[in-house]
């Protein structure tokens, strides 16, 4: 901003001696004329450096008060669902000031745009596997990075108002479900509420008969990745496997991002969908307690969320690559990480240095507005070696 201000200072100066030349020729008088521009350019030099000053000091006093560092660059990211709610409140009350776009388009195709070096960062609860790793380091040249900003919960969210009185009725906040039940809805072995599988796991509830729908991610979805992966590791009778997408049985609907499965499992008595527990509580959807590994039926609150992850904590390897499996105690069992795809080098050092703020900040300081949405921050040691992963960023530039 000042180089432009100099050269217009210039310019101005060029042109005011320019046309006092003119009028001293008419005059007669060069000698008298070349010294009022002079006197005039000067003036204009000192008006303009003063004005620039003046706007400078704005500007500083301005960048102060919204606290925008003066190499900051803007940030365009794409990814998880999942983590939306969270990301968005990051974003408008991040202290480094930068400015963030993201993309809510699914984990699937958070990767996609990451790999194709179409966004700065991508957002996913679905890690590279090996293959991609080997895929981006091509693509590049250097080291994808993951780091953890949060962990969050898949529930399992339903909609039947016959069920809601019959659990007020039998004194039960919640409907119990196992990995087997669940698995069962899904695979559409298990169709009413009244099921024998259902009804041990409530045997004080007058199940209805409800016949049921279940609901899924339409798109490629980390929440998908961490629903199937929990079912593929708990659920016997589960043989559809588990990743971002897997060929769902005939019969079930699909939902664009949590936002759809939501908006699916309200439409309709007897709908059954897996949503991440930020977008069931907004949406007010009730959601089941679930048998963890333990044998224990626990509701999802931010202290049972988190216990999960604390558990695995010192197993979680360098590359932050992981699952969350086998939650016992007072953990509920279906939780995951929400990973940051970033890069090692290939970045404007701005861009970089603003991915480094942003996330910094987030992981250190973000931490209330990640509970108040019901994800769990990362913490203590862990949260230092994720601030060791955001450093990397850039640095083999």
């Amino acid at each position: 901003m000042r180089n432009w201000r100099i050269l217009l200072a210039l310019l101005l100066a060029l042109a005011l001696a320019a046309a006092a030349c003119a009028g001293d020729e008419d005059a007669g008088d060069p000698t008298a004329a070349t010294d009022d521009a002079a006197d005039d350019t000067d003036d204009a030099d000192d008006a303009d450096d003063a004005a620039e000053e003046d706007d400078d000091a704005a500007l500083l006093e301005e960048d102060e008060q919204v606290g925008v560092e003066a190499d900051s660059a803007d940030l365009l990211g794409a990814g998880a669902t999942f983590i939306t709610p969270l990301m968005l409140e990051w974003i408008r009350d991040n202290e480094p000031g930068i400015n963030v776009n993201y993309q809510s388009i699914g984990s699937g195709g958070g990767i996609e745009q990451f790999l194709s070096e179409n966004v700065d960062f991508g957002s996913s609860e679905a890690f590279l596997d090996d293959e991609a790793m080997e895929e981006a380091r091509e693509i590049r040249g250097c080291e994808p990075i993951h780091f953890v900003d949060a962990f969050g919960s898949v529930v399992v969210s339903y909609n039947d108002p016959d069920l809601d009185a019959a659990l007020e009725a039998a004194g039960q906040d919640n409907l119990v479900l196992d990995a087997e039940a669940i698995a069962g809805v899904y695979n559409t072995d298990i169709t009413t509420w009244d099921d024998p599988a259902i009804a041990e796991l409530n045997p004080d509830v007058d199940l209805p008969g409800t016949n049921l729908i279940a609901v899924h991610r339409s798109d490629g979805s980390g929440t998908t990745n961490i629903f199937t992966q929990y079912l593929d590791d708990a659920a016997g009778n589960w043989d559809l496997g588990f990743g971002t997408e897997v060929d769902w049985a005939a019969g079930t609907i699909g939902g664009n991002g949590n936002e759809g499965v939501a908006a699916e499992t309200q439409q309709q008595p007897g709908a059954v969908g897996y949503l991440s527990y930020a977008y069931a509580v907004e949406n007010d959807i009730p959601v089941a307690a679930v048998v963890n590994e333990d044998g224990n039926p626990i509701e999802p609150t931010l202290a049972s969320i988190s216990a999960g992850p604390s558990e695995i904590i010192d197993d979680i390897p360098e590359d932050q690559r992981f699952a969350v499996l086998g939650v016992g105690g007072e953990g509920y069992p279906i939780v995951g990480a929400h990973w940051i795809l970033a890069w090692e080098c290939g970045y404007d050092d701005a861009v970089a240095q603003s991915m480094i703020d942003f996330f910094t900040w987030a992981v250190t300081e973000g931490d209330d507005l990640a509970e108040d949405l019901l994800y769990a921050p990362v913490t203590g040691a862990f949260e230092e070696r994720v601030v060791d992963q955001i450093n990397r960023i850039n640095a083999a530039e």
